[in-house]
């Protein structure tokens, strides 16, 4: 059966915080496994957010600077580094859908779910691709700045453009990514304790969107949201009550905690 034959919503492009976005993946995974529809969706980190990786150090995070700055702080289900989610600047899509219905290779799996991403980028006018071959960390806290790996990293003449990582519940399969659309330089190297390069180091290893093409951030969501829904035959759809209610309860158990975001250890 292909992927237009299941019933899937596109939810276009909602601003929430970050505990909120990361438990609306747990609860959209719930509702994906038991038989509701399966889930595209683009959002927005409101407030900008760093978004710390499943095993990431808290000593690694500089939060009098993100208290100062009004940045958020919360910890992802996938591993990997920090990545901060400028308000603005980031645009975040997610790709939820049963386990059984999605290649079970890890590397064939990257290459079905990032296709609607690749198609997006070409539909701004930007050349992007799959790095070609793997690249060295320069700063492994930071998620843009770790080695560049060929089955999830994108880049844009030869600089990182969008980061892609997925995990497992025991019968969904979650796939979430975030595509660089301009670079707040100094928040991205702020939010962390030692961000390890300067500036110059950051604008040779990172490019975005606006750079590569200059198209309008409004224009850019909307190419992203149309690749999702092409790709998979999404109707426009929305979150029921139901999964709000326990999405916010989600938030505030789990990825709102210091007991997840601070002192959790891999």
């Amino acid at each position: 059966m292909a992927l237009a034959d299941r019933n899937w919503r596109l939810i276009r492009e909602e601003a929430r915080d970050g505990p909120m976005q990361m438990a609306l993946e747990e609860i959209a995974a719930q509702t994906a496994a038991d038989g509701g529809p399966r889930t595209v969706r683009v959002y927005q980190w409101t407030p900008s957010t760093l978004s710390m990786g499943y095993g990431q150090d808290s000593e690694s995070v500089d939060w009098q600077f993100c208290e100062r700055e009004g940045v958020d702080v919360t910890r992802r289900q996938t591993g990997g580094g920090g990545i901060y989610h400028d308000e603005t600047g980031d645009i975040s899509y997610s790709i939820v859908a049963p386990a059984e219905e999605l290649p079970g290779d890890l590397m064939e799996c990257y290459d079905q779910l990032c296709e609607p991403i690749l198609d997006a980028f070409h539909a701004m006018g930007v050349d992007a691709e799959f790095v070609p071959e793997e690249y060295p960390a320069l700063h492994d806290p930071a998620c843009y700045l770790r080695a560049l790996h060929p089955a999830h990293d994108i880049t844009a003449n030869g600089r990182k453009i969008s980061g892609n990582a997925q995990y497992r519940t025991r019968d969904a399969v979650i796939q979430h990514g975030s595509l660089s659309y301009s670079l707040a330089v100094d928040n991205h190297l702020g939010v962390f304790a030692d961000p390890g390069v300067d500036e110059s180091t950051f604008r040779e290893r990172v490019t975005s969107i606006r750079e590569e093409s200059g198209v309008p951030r409004s224009d850019t969501v909307e190419a992203l949201e149309d690749a999702l829904a092409d790709w998979c035959g999404a109707e426009e759809g929305s979150w029921t009550d139901e999964e709000l209610t326990a999405a916010r309860e989600l938030a505030a158990e789990k990825y709102a905690t210091d007991a997840w975001v601070r002192e959790r250890t891999a």
